[in-house]
């Protein structure tokens, strides 16, 4: 590899081809399920629900001795998933609330030492994963769902792709560089520029909704993506760990994937049922 290659792997910080051929996979996965049935995506939300979880459990575990409360969680966040398909948020409410109670009492079984810290991290865990991943298990329920989602993903990927894109070719000044040494703020404006493009093109085209509306979805959806990357990397610094899991190869754990689309599902359902209501 030449001394510019090398440059240029240093600072993509992972195996491109692969990290390419497996978001193709799970892309294709994806599409599979939004263009047959859709409803098929609820059960893809709800796998990598499952897979996260446990991904997020083991990680606590290992590290830093936080004994989360898996089964509650596990079943709970199933439970999210499932409730907020043909309930919506109240369906969602409900299996939190529910496995909030669960954690707290499966807890007992452990003692008195480490209950509060196992039980707030049962409880952040339950809110990370499932919670905020059940929003985009909502954004395929109205008519229009397959574009919806469709949307949520492409500017997701989007987002992503411009970022490490400029921040790999332009990158020279950190964004947070204690936090993630490799974020950039050339990154950030590259991944703002395709995000914007892309808000406004799949907003118009698959939704036919405003122009303004898809650059505004667009920038907001950057600035969530961003802040989840950031969170999950605050995440992994605090537990001294470099990924989540090793599931995929090229990307780390399936919770190295998910960090990202995670919070802008929240804000993909919320902003697009005020611009397009369903």
């Amino acid at each position: 590899m030449s001394a510019g290659g090398a440059a240029v792997a240093a600072r993509a910080g992972r195996n491109v081809p692969v990290s390419i051929a497996v978001g193709l996979v799970l892309g294709a996965a994806v599409l599979v399920s939004l263009l047959t049935v859709r409803q098929i995506f609820v059960g893809v939300v709800a796998v990598a629900v499952a897979v996260g979880t446990v991904e997020l459990t083991g990680a606590l575990r290992r590290a830093a001795d936080i004994r989360i409360t898996m089964w509650p969680v596990l079943v709970g966040g199933q439970a999210m998933v499932w409730l907020s398909w043909p309930f919506g948020r109240d369906g969602l409410l409900a299996g939190f609330v529910l496995t909030v109670l669960a954690c707290m009492v499966w807890r007992f079984r452990g003692g008195v030492d480490g209950y509060v810290r196992d039980l707030s991290a049962s409880v952040f865990a339950a809110a990370y994963v499932p919670l905020l991943a059940s929003f985009a298990a909502m954004l395929v329920v109205p008519e229009d769902g397959v574009a919806r989602v469709l949307c949520f993903l492409i500017l997701v990927v989007c987002s992503d792709t411009g970022g490490f894109v400029a921040g790999v070719l332009f990158g020279r000044h950190p964004m947070a560089k204690v936090i993630s040494p490799k974020k950039s703020w050339e990154g950030f404006a590259g991944s703002m520029t395709a995000g914007i493009i892309a808000g406004t093109l799949s907003v118009t085209l698959l939704l036919e909704g405003q122009w303004w509306q898809g650059a505004l979805f667009g920038a907001a959806l950057v600035c969530t993506a961003t802040v989840g990357d950031l969170v999950e990397s605050l995440v992994k610094r605090d537990l001294k760990i470099k990924d989540m899991g090793q599931l995929l190869p090229g990307h780390g754990g399936l919770m190295d994937r998910l960090d990202s689309l995670l919070p802008s599902a929240v804000v993909s359902y919320l902003l697009l049922r005020l611009f397009v209501p369903g």
